[in-house]
């Protein structure tokens, strides 16, 4: 029997959550879109800051929904198992958050007035931090190597550039944040780790 520490509890409570808003979405129509999705405007104008975390939950589709939901599932499970479900949850709440502020500061630049909305820049930095992992963690995991990570996120990134309406801004930052927070953890840990056995 799995332990609890094993299970991955947050990833199932990030996925359960995002279907749970979606089907609220569809039966109130665009009050939530209209209150919680990113906008430029309402977000640095009005200062409605809360946008910059709830937008993470909202999704424009069913494919949009179970695309990344899927990816969050299996990815995210993989994590958590090996950094623990609160560390697992911060890194996952604090690159959604880095990748809609790039978001934001892309808009400002390029006068854009597109609103965006999901999780994908979240699920980016899940991408960042398997990376850091895999390069800095010391530990070795099953069937992950840095080469057929780099490939992915490469993979991830030109689908999303050669794609449309779509806010590549937000999968960089979330990338970005999630690799550079897991690699501060994995320095600390190992750093731990040397000092205990010094």
């Amino acid at each position: 029997m799995r332990t609890w520490k094993a299970q991955p509890i947050v990833s199932i409570i990030l996925v359960v959550v995002n279907v749970l808003v979606y089907i609220l979405c569809s039966f109130m129509g665009d009050f939530l879109y209209s209150r919680g999705s990113l906008d430029g405007f309402f977000v640095l104008v009005n200062k409605e800051y809360d946008r910059i975390l709830w937008s993470m939950f909202l999704h424009s589709g069913m494919s949009h929904l179970f695309n990344n939901m899927l990816i969050l599932f299996f990815l995210g499970s993989m994590i958590e198992k090996e950094v623990g479900h609160v560390r697992y949850a911060l890194l996952y709440l604090a690159s959604g958050i880095g990748g809609n502020l790039l978001s934001l500061l892309a808009k400002v630049v390029n006068n854009d007035i597109a609103v965006s909305l999901g999780a994908s820049g979240a699920i980016f930095g899940l991408d960042g931090v398997l990376l850091a992992m895999v390069l800095f963690s010391g530990k070795e995991m099953e069937n992950v190597t840095p080469a057929r990570v780099l490939l992915m996120i490469l993979y991830s990134l030109y689908s999303g550039f050669t794609g449309q309406n779509i806010d590549n801004a937000a999968h960089v930052g979330g990338l970005l944040t999630g690799f550079l927070l897991a690699s501060a953890m994995c320095f600390y840990k190992r750093k731990r780790r040397k000092n205990r056995f010094s």
